[in-house]
This record gives structure tokens, C-alpha cells and sequence, in this order.
């Protein structure tokens, strides 16, 4: 418990004083990503044939049956 209540505490005191110089220094502005990036789709996507190895899977529809 007091290792928690120290964790806690120097938690908040470090919060605290972000909060504090915040104003001073401003806050970093938000950069979205989503809005600048370029999205390239006119290329078609290339599928590469996959090898299956072993039996294909087949799902139990009856449990009494093994």
C-alpha cells in the first residue's frame, strides 16, 4: 500500500506541474495523419497462390458424431 501511495503521488505531482507550464510552452499541435497522407489504390493488389497443407478443415455440425 505505500508503494502504491508513493507511485500515486509522484504520479501526480508530475502531472501536476506538466499542467502548470503547459500554458507557457503551449501545446504541440495536432497532426493528422489521415488528412495528408496519399493513399495509392490504382495499383491492383497481387495475390500470391498459398499452399494448403493438409486435410481442409470441416467444421463438427454434430457433437455426438467424431
Amino acid at each position: 500500500m505505500f508503494l502504491l501511495a508513493t507511485v500515486t503521488l509522484c504520479c501526480v505531482a508530475v502531472a501536476g506541474t506538466s499542467m502548470l507550464f503547459e500554458p507557457m510552452l503551449g501545446s504541440a499541435p495536432e497532426k493528422r495523419v489521415a488528412e495528408t497522407a496519399v493513399i495509392d489504390d490504382t495499383r491492383t493488389p497481387v495475390q500470391t497462390p498459398v499452399r494448403v497443407v493438409g486435410a481442409p478443415f470441416e467444421p463438427n455440425v454434430n457433437p455426438r458424431q467424431r
